[in-house]
């Protein structure tokens, strides 16, 4: 059964909630910056795009240098050419999506940056929904890893798939995760991965519980590994490291992430969509690491891998 408008504002309700959510917790985190509400309506030619949103930015907090997270509820007349090259019966529809979408960029190199997604897309030709979905997922991107934090990271997507799917669901979207967040120009994942998830259209009310659980589960995963690392006593060598590992994530969101090129080529808010890219950051020409060092280690955990498995057994 497709899902009704009813069903669509549930999954708005939920999400301007989550938003709320996760933004009282992250000022709660930092303890010292509080978000800031940009509202913005989506205006096109013709009445092509419609919707809007609530982008909300902490900046200079004392545990975040930027900190992003933005709800949106757009929809439109006409599709991109290269949504409706993957799927064509998109072709001439109407369409409405709605989404959270964070990224947040700590300042203590030792905090991971993170982004987290969940989003809902349907699809109107003549009155009849031709194709609705959910999508979404979490990962992580540490620059200094340590095995303990991705041991609980994934110990938190792994439980929260148990009534989806269990080991199953867990390690399909694992997977996913780890095959989209792979940047193939430097032959290395974004990070160490997590869950991601796209075009799931089973059973509605199964897919919005997981979504919701995917979305709920983001503050437990991220927010212990903040608490265990936001004092940890770093330098000038850990910030730049931190700021040219930065680089990477610019690359990928950039050229890679799809969300993104949806996002401009559909007419999106410019400001809202690269909201996700940091504050700082720099390139550096043949960098190599100190062999031996923690800069170097990283390579290692930056490759597909059995955490939870590799980790245990360690």
């Amino acid at each position: 059964m497709n899902p009704t408008d009813t069903d669509f504002n549930r999954v708005r309700d939920y999400l301007t909630d989550l938003q709320d959510r996760i933004c009282a917790a992250i000022e709660q985190a930092d303890g010292q910056a509080s978000f800031v509400e940009d509202a913005w309506t989506r205006e096109g030619e013709g009445a092509l795009l419609g919707g809007g949103g609530r982008t909300r930015i902490l900046r200079d907090g004392a545990v975040f240098e930027q900190a992003g997270i933005g709800f949106s509820d757009v929809s439109g007349t006409k599709l991109p050419p290269s949504a409706t090259a993957a799927r064509p019966e998109l072709a001439g529809a109407s369409w409405r999506a709605v989404g959270v979408s964070l990224v947040f960029h700590p300042g203590n190199p030792y905090v991971p940056t993170t982004h987290a997604n969940v989003r809902h897309f349907q699809a109107t030709r003549d009155g009849e929904t031709v194709a609705w979905w959910f999508g979404g997922g979490f990962d992580l991107t540490p620059f200094y890893p340590f095995d303990e934090d991705v041991m609980h990271w994934h110990r938190v997507a792994r439980d929260l798939c148990e009534p989806f799917g269990g080991d199953e669901r867990y390690a399909a979207h694992k997977r996913w995760c780890d095959e989209y967040f792979f940047l193939k120009h430097r032959d290395e994942t974004r990070g160490i991965g997590g869950l991601f998830f796209d075009d799931l259209h089973g059973d509605f009310e199964q897919d919005f519980s997981y979504l919701r659980a995917v979305g709920d589960g983001f503050l437990d995963a991220y927010l212990p590994i903040v608490a265990h690392r936001k004092h940890a006593s770093h330098g000038e060598r850990e910030r730049q490291f931190q700021l040219y590992r930065r680089g990477r994530y610019v690359e990928f969101n950039l050229v890679f992430d799809r969300g993104t090129h949806f996002g401009l080529q559909s007419g999106g808010r410019t400001e809202s969509i690269l909201m996700s890219l940091p504050p700082l950051v720099r390139w550096e020409y043949g960098y190599q690491p100190e062999p031996g060092s923690a800069e170097a280690q990283l390579a290692d955990y930056l490759r597909p891998r059995d955490w939870l498995t590799e980790l245990a057994s360690k």
